[in-house]
Parts: structure tokens; sequence; C-alpha cells
């Protein structure tokens, strides 16, 4: 089933002719912020008051020159800030040293990957027109265009491939770095000059220690990353560099477009995993989820792309809702495991995050920011991913409702957009959860993005309150067991043909009666035609 992509290698010796220019980058530029506020500078010495008082500003006659920022040119020392970050200890760490290579190789691959856009597009031509005195004047909106489009790729390209090359040096330590702010897309040197001024900035403000050193720049290169894509959404002439697709072979990275390159990172488990056998009754619910769970491992990596969405029948999102204690935490420990023990086999990453109350923030839009941050983890094209939503009655508010906070509105509306908006991608490596025991209380738009409902019923037949019992007591008592087979109710196969042949019909008396007429008047339902007509007069 796996097809490589279309893609064209990025030479190591391509990339490697750049590393000059990187290191010159990281040990010092200087830069004029035109959007950023500088909160940090250089150390100088104070001037006193009566020095500082005879400074004047100056304020340019010369037509035009009075709109640019006047603000003084600072010097960035990338690699003496990252030096700072460990308490004036004179040795470099494995980790410093690590992330100084790590961003002058994402440089490196950035200006590389311009390089090539240039190459493909009349930029280069252009360029060198420029440098002689002999561009036309009919040309140059074109080659602005084309400065900034350059600008944008070579500084998505940062950004991707810094938090690709740095995946492996990150911990569980997440640093709010706030806005991106300067994003300049004159010409991409002035760009990266403007990014690596941005990221000094971040990493004197947030990194006090190495483990915040490396959150600090991975969040900033996300941040960055969504602030050159949504930039890049109205840009002209990018086909060049959304139109095609570059690997860098020795790290594995791809470069397709303006869509991050994920390092393939699962998280670490730290849960109490259910064999299904310990899930008691939820027959159907147990075969649903252990039959998406083998779903799952059908993705593939390389066409990124799963066959049963093509196909169709792959679950992305489900509704579970049962009354209290059925066993819908069981059933998640279930899923989680049974996928967590696929995934080791098969050598894939796995990565189970679930969306809980500790999300809701009292600050505006940070709800909103946490809620995305679990949406992208989740769906992440290098994972398998598993997400869910435990209680999401206390977690996402119904829209309108006055007990539902600002930040559970914000919580509804990212997992709306999500999970069936118009920019969702369903690749079938991940699927989510909405886990309910009042699930009227969820916003109807949002309960009805559920592509499958998930119903815990909990024990029901005297096998089954048997089985349960016997495994609440464990094995530690003398009390035998009698005449009883057990777990013999809860074999999957005989179970689900049971629990599918009582659901075959309506429960409900007023659906049995609606049901029961349909039927005496067209017959068994065993066509859409049939069904259709059942669910309208349903209606």
């Amino acid at each position: 089933m796996t097809t490589p992509l279309n893609e064209m290698e990025l030479k190591e010796e391509e990339i490697r002719a750049h590393y000059l220019a990187a290191t010159e980058m990281l040990m010092g530029i200087d830069h004029t912020p035109r959007i950023g506020t500088a909160r940090l500078t250089l150390t100088s010495a104070e001037k006193s008051p009566e020095v500082a008082s005879m400074q004047r500003r100056f304020r340019s006659t010369t037509p035009g020159l009075i709109t640019r920022s006047m603000a003084r040119s600072e010097g960035v020392r990338i690699l003496d800030r990252i030096a700072d970050t460990d308490d004036d200890d004179p040795l470099t760490s494995a980790t410093q040293a690590a992330v100084a290579h790590g961003l002058r190789r994402a440089l490196a691959i950035a200006l590389a990957v311009g390089e090539h856009f240039a190459g493909q597009t009349p930029l280069v031509e252009l360029k060198k027109a420029n440098l002689e005195n002999r561009l036309p004047r009919e040309r140059a909106a074109e080659f602005s265009e084309l400065l900034a489009a350059e600008a944008l790729a070579v500084l998505y390209t940062f950004g991707n491939a810094m938090a690709f090359l740095l995946a492996a040096q990150a911990s569980e330590q997440a640093v709010e770095v706030g806005a991106v702010e300067e994003v300049l897309s004159d010409n991409a040197p002035l760009a990266l000059h403007g990014a690596l001024w941005e990221l000094d900035q971040k990493i004197g403000i947030h990194a006090t220690n190495e483990t915040l050193l490396v959150a600090t720049i991975l969040g900033y290169a996300e941040q960055l990353m969504d602030k050159v894509r949504s930039r890049a959404e109205g840009a002209p002439r990018l086909s060049a560099f959304t139109g095609a697709n570059y690997r860098v072979k020795a790290d594995d990275f791809p470069i397709s477009g303006f869509e991050p390159a994920r390092k393939a990172r699962g998280s670490t488990l730290v849960m109490t995993f259910k064999k299904p056998n310990e899930v008691v009754g939820n027959h159907i619910a147990k075969y649903q989820a252990m039959r998406l769970a083998k779903m799952l491992m059908a993705y593939d990596f390389e066409k990124r792309l799963n066959p049963f969405a093509e196909m169709g029948g792959f679950i992305f999102t489900f509704m579970g809702d049962g009354k209290p204690g059925t066993g819908k935490t069981t059933l998640i420990q279930m899923m989680a495991g049974l996928l967590n023990d696929y995934c080791q086999v098969a050598k894939y990453p796995f990565r189970y995050q679930n969306l809980s109350i500790d999300n809701v923030d009292s600050y505006q839009g940070k709800s909103g920011q946490n809620a995305k941050a679990f949406i992208q983890n989740v769906m992440d094209p290098a994972v398998i991913g598993f997400g869910t939503v435990d209680d999401i009655d206390q977690i996402a508010g119904k829209r309108g409702d006055r007990q539902s906070s600002a930040g559970q509105q914000e919580i509804t509306a990212v997992l709306m957009e999500a999970f069936a908006g118009a920019n969702t991608v369903v690749r079938g490596n991940c699927t989510f959860g909405m886990f309910s025991n009042y699930p009227e209380n969820v916003d109807d738009a949002l309960r009805q993005r559920a592509g499958a409902r998930f119903l815990v019923d909990g024990p029901q037949s005297r096998e089954d309150y048997i089985d349960i019992l016997a495994l609440l007591l464990g094995k530690n008592h003398a009390i035998p067991l009698g005449d009883h087979d057990l777990y013999a109710a809860q074999e999957i196969k005989r179970a689900v043909a049971e629990s599918f042949e009582k659901h075959s019909r309506p429960a409900e008396d007023g659906l049995v009666r609606v049901f029961e007429a349909v039927r005496g008047r067209i017959g068994d339902l065993d066509t859409i035609a049939k069904l259709g007509a059942y669910l309208k007069a349903i209606q």
C-alpha cells in the first residue's frame, strides 16, 4: 500500500553550502525591529540622567523617510544568548550544542529551499537584472512579489525545520511564548534576521534553564509557522513552493509547502490498561472500539492516508454515552491499551491525550489555544493518535447557555471546527472520542459531529454481573466460583451477535409502534429506501 510521494531530494552539499552564512547569523547580526517591540537588549553601561537627557530624537525631513522606524539597530547574538541559560557554566552543555547545531541546520535548509524557489521562478534573473541596475519598470511588481514569496517560503521552512530537528530534545515542559510579531517579507535575508531577533528576545525572556530553552524555541517555531501560514494564504506566486515536495535524506525531513513536518514522537503513557475480557458488558461498544483500533493500524505513514478513510467506514469522531458507572473510563483504558500494544509491536509512535477540565482557563483565548494544541497533537500525521474528551458536557459549553463560561464556549468552537470544519482533513491516523453521562447537555451541533455512537450500557445479563463481581474481587480470596463459565459471556463474537440481535428492533414504546406500522405497510426494512421511509415516519 505504500507509494513514495513525488519528492525531490534536497542534497546535503546544497545545505552545507549555506553553513557559513547560517553560522554567521547565529554568531551576530544587527537588526532594527520594524513591527516587534524590544523587551531585552544587550548589556551596556548605563548613562547618567544628564547625558541621557541630552540625546534628541532625530526627525528626518526627507519625504517618505518619516514613516520608517527610527529604532536603533540592535546586535543579536543567538549563540551568546543560548550560552547564558546554564548559570554561567563556561563549558557548552550537550543540550546547548544540540540546539545550536539544530538552529544552524534549520537556517541552512531554509536558505537552500529559497535557492530552489528562486531557481524555479524568474527570481534569479530578476535579482541579477536588479543588481546590474537594468530591471524593467514593468517587472518591478513581479520582482517584489517573488521576493515576498521567497521570504515566506524561507521563513516557514526555518520554523518547520527548527521544530522538526529539535523535537528529539523536547520534554513535557511547554512555554507560552506569545504571538510572533516580527514577520518581514521584504526579502529572505531580512526575514531571517527578523525571526532571529525575535527568537533572541523570546529566549532571553523565557529560557531560564536548558529545559525551558528547548521548549521556548519549539513554542516560537509553532507560532512562527502559524503566522507565516496565515500570511501566505493571500500571497501570490507561491506555487513553486507549495507545489513541490522536498526531503532532506540525512534527517528524514519532508518539506511539503506550508504543511508542518513533525517528528514522529509518541508520548509516554502513564495509564492502567484494561484487556478486552476485563470490560464487562458494553458488547457493541467494545466491538466497535476493537474494530476501530485495528482500522487505525492500517494507516500508511508514507502516503499519510488510511485506506479505510478513502473507502469509507473510518470513524473519525464518536460519542460514548451511558449512565454513571457503566464503564466509559474502562472502555478508554481498553482502547488505549490495544493501540499502545499494537504500536509497540509495529514500532509506530503512539500518542494519547485527554482534554480535561484543567484546560478551561480564565484568561480570554487561552482555553481555545489549549483545545487547538490538543487537536494538533492528536492529528499529527507522523503518529497514531487517540484523543478523548471525558465528561465533555463539563468542558465544552452549549452556545447560548449563560451558565457556560467563555472558556467553555471557546473549546466548543475549536472542537466543532476541528471535527467537521471546512479545513478538516481526515487522514485516518487518529480518532477522537467524546464521553458523557449526559449527552443531551452537549451542544447539538457538536454532538451531531460524532460519526458514531458507542452505547456504554454496562453489565446487562446475570452472567455479566457474575463476571464483574469476580473481576472486582480479584484473586485474593477463597470464595468458590460456583456453576459459571467465567468471562464466557464476554467472548466478543458471541456477545456482539446477541447484542446486535437485541438492537435490531427499537426498544422505546413510541418507536416500536412506528416500526411496526412502517413494516406492516412496506415490509422488512432491508433497503436504503425503506430505511429512509422509516426515518421519515419517525419525524
